[in-house]
Parts: C-alpha cells; sequence; structure tokens
C-alpha cells in the first residue's frame, strides 16, 4: 500500500470539508473579494457567523474536485480568480443578502451561487438576496392565516347579531 504524503491527506481533508459544507448548506455564493480590505473581511466574517453562514475561501481545484464528486458539473470556468464561498447553514437568503448589502456590494463581485444542485448565475442570486427570510415569510403567512380565521368569524358572528337587531325591530314594530 502507497504511503499518501501529508500535503495529500491535507487536500483530502478539505476536499471532504468542502463536501459536508456543501451537502449540509441551504445555499452556496461565490464571490471573488478581490477588493476587500482584511479589516472588511473580518467585518463581513463576523456579520455572516452572526447570521449562520460560513464564509471560507478554498483553492479553486479542490472546489472543483468537491463539487464533482457530489455531482455538481459545469462550473470549471466559473472557478477561477480569487473565490471565497459563504455557505448558508440556516437560511438560503443570509449569505446573499449580507454580501449584497450596502458596505460589501461594490468591493466583491458576485459570480454565481448554488440552491441545492441548482446553479444559479449572478442574476438568481441577487434575487435570493432580495427575497425575505424564512422568518419573514412565515411571518407574513401566519399574518394572513390569522386576518382569514378573523373575518370568518366577524361573519359568523355577525349573522345572529343582524339576526338579533331584526327580532328587536320586528318586536319594536309589533308593539307600536
Amino acid at each position: 500500500m502507497e504511503k499518501k504524503s501529508k500535503a495529500r491527506l491535507e487536500k483530502e481533508k478539505t476536499i471532504s470539508e468542502i463536501e459536508t459544507n456543501l451537502k449540509t448548506a441551504k445555499s452556496v455564493v461565490f464571490v471573488d473579494y478581490r477588493g476587500i480590505t482584511l479589516s472588511e473581511v473580518t467585518k463581513l466574517r463576523s456579520k455572516l457567523r452572526k447570521a449562520g453562514v460560513v464564509y471560507k475561501v478554498y483553492k479553486n481545484n479542490l472546489m472543483r474536485i468537491a463539487l464533482n464528486n457530489l455531482g455538481i458539473t459545469g462550473l470549471d470556468e466559473k472557478l477561477a480568480g480569487t473565490l471565497a464561498v459563504a455557505f448558508g447553514m440556516q437560511d438560503e437568503v443570509a449569505g446573499a443578502k449580507i454580501i449584497l448589502d450596502e458596505k460589501f456590494k461594490d468591493k466583491m463581485a458576485l459570480q454565481f451561487g448554488l440552491l441545492g444542485n441548482d446553479i444559479l448565475d449572478e442574476a438568481g442570486v441577487k434575487a435570493l438576496a432580495t427575497m425575505p427570510s424564512k422568518e419573514v415569510l412565515v411571518a407574513q403567512l401566519l399574518g394572513l392565516l390569522q386576518s382569514g380565521a378573523r373575518n370568518i368569524a366577524t361573519v359568523v358572528n355577525a349573522v345572529p347579531r343582524n339576526l338579533a337587531v331584526v327580532i328587536d325591530q320586528r318586536s319594536k314594530q309589533l308593539s307600536a
């Protein structure tokens, strides 16, 4: 059995880490980070971490191998340059939303993204960033459901109330 070099073992470990992040992430955003300073990266990482987004820089070749291992192909030409990856672990929109935040959007070039196994172009990632978070969508849905229930209750309560008004009016007519 051939003995693997330390560098080879390290690369395999990194590929495994990338695959794990890709499998567990709800969304993935790839950005060219060339225009951002170290202090801005630190602020960005902090903001992303608070939102449950893992921000990493990997060698493009290792990312290509991990993507191909997972059956996500056709990205070879896009995996070039200085790419960083934001893995949205808790929320599909958080990574894209934070990266497209006013503070960072002019400094980083959005490249592409993944939503499940679907590849998103730059416009798709921007559309993802403009969507409300899952919590906001759930709150909106609950608001709609509650307003519907409230309207039904109003209508149901109106029938006996109106009937009582009609009976009262009729009794006043008969007694007059």
